[in-house]
């Protein structure tokens, strides 16, 4: 089974693509800030992670950058997941590490096929 860390502040974002990760067999895990889920890539590296752009004690571009530095911080597919449209940051967190991006909010077809792009599913 492939573990999936969802780093989102919202409860509702972190319920959603966790029921639809775990019909694909996916064992997944929450955090609701940029620090519970470094904390958590610490203890555990997972196979991917689907993390927000804006958190309240950071951002996802920070997220990232620090995931990457991290031993094994290279191996998992990063979902970079934001409900902004702006390119120049889209492709800021492409350059940090981020492999694909998703807008919010998705729905089970937009994370199946944003997944199967990374090669997960």
């Amino acid at each position: 089974m492939k573990h999936c860390l969802i780093v989102d502040d919202s409860n509702s974002i972190r319920k959603v693509a966790r029921r639809i990760l775990q019909d694909f067999d996916f064992v997944t895990e929450e955090a609701d800030s940029e620090k519970s889920g470094l904390e958590a890539c610490r203890q555990s590296m997972p196979d991917c992670v689907v993390v927000d752009w804006n958190m309240p004690d950071g951002d996802g571009l920070e997220f990232v950058k620090q995931l990457r530095a991290m031993p094994g911080g290279s191996q998992p597919k990063v979902m970079y997941c934001t409900s902004e449209n702006d390119r120049t940051k889209v492709a800021k967190a492409m350059r940090l590490g981020a492999d694909v991006h998703m807008m919010k909010p998705f729905d089970r077809e937009s994370l199946v096929r944003t997944f199967s792009e990374a090669g997960l599913i």
